[in-house]
């Protein structure tokens, strides 16, 4: 029989959230800080503002890991549609320029991904929190300022291609990668060499590192949890370095 968890200690461990749309990783800190009654909370990441899936939240002596757990290759599920560009690369962005697309073949869609295999350098977004003389990116982006971004090197360990539908433009795929990568900008960059552009529709992170969104928790039950409950939850820091040989 196992033993129930002492709530009445320091709260130490790693949670795992599934985000809602709109719902940020500054968010996720604060309803944690709040019901578990401690300030020592941290976050391995954000996503942006449209995406859902796995937030990863670290709790007291587990802020520690924080930048191990970043540094951790991410698998996505997402869609994209060819023939639209927008100035943030994604759905949330102003619409920049259309062109057509009846002539792309799926063919040509799955050579684009492939070319896009491996490794290869990614210039991040303007709208990112990429800083540049101390300033993130999406703040000058927001006055209408472009400054030249540093690319960096990436992986794309794997994807998955599941849906073409070439009447309505859009691919659906899976994409596993380094940290650091920016799916809307894989998005653009594939489109940009098909010749028709391409944004971003959906985003959803279902794995990091050895972390699955199976185990994560979902934002209504977050938001409801009493702080017996949310311990509960949390993943013992001891499990967390066990599983990655440490």
């Amino acid at each position: 029989m196992s033993q129930a968890p002492n709530t009445t200690e320091a709260p130490c461990g790693v949670l795992l959230v599934d985000k809602d749309p709109g719902f940020t990783s500054h968010n996720a800190v604060a309803l944690c800080r709040r019901i578990l009654n401690t300030k020592k909370v941290g976050h391995c990441g954000t996503l942006d503002p449209m995406a859902t899936g796995m937030l990863i939240v670290v709790i007291g002596k587990a802020t520690k890991v924080q930048d191990l757990l970043m540094c951790e290759d991410k698998v996505y599920t997402a869609t994209m549609k060819l023939g639209v560009e927008t100035n943030s690369q994604d759905a949330d962005g102003e619409v920049v320029a259309v062109k057509p697309t009846e002539h792309i073949t799926e063919d040509a869609i799955r050579s684009a991904f492939e070319h896009y295999m491996g490794d290869f350098e990614q210039v991040p977004p303007m709208y990112s929190a990429i800083k540049i003389n101390g300033v993130p990116c999406y703040k000058l982006a927001r006055k209408g300022q472009e400054v030249e971004r540093k690319a960096r090197a990436v992986r794309v360990l794997n994807y998955e291609i599941t849906r073409i539908d070439t009447a309505a433009a859009e691919v659906d795929f899976t994409v596993h990668c380094s940290k650091g990568f920016y799916v809307r900008t894989y998005a653009h960059d594939i489109g940009q060499h098909l010749g028709c552009g391409a944004h971003l529709t959906a985003l959803r992170r279902i794995r990091s590192g050895h972390f699955d969104i199976s185990e994560a928790v979902d934002v209504p039950t977050l938001k409801a949890s009493t702080r017996e409950e949310l311990m509960a939850r949390l993943l013992p820091l001891e499990k967390v370095l066990k599983d990655r040989n440490i």
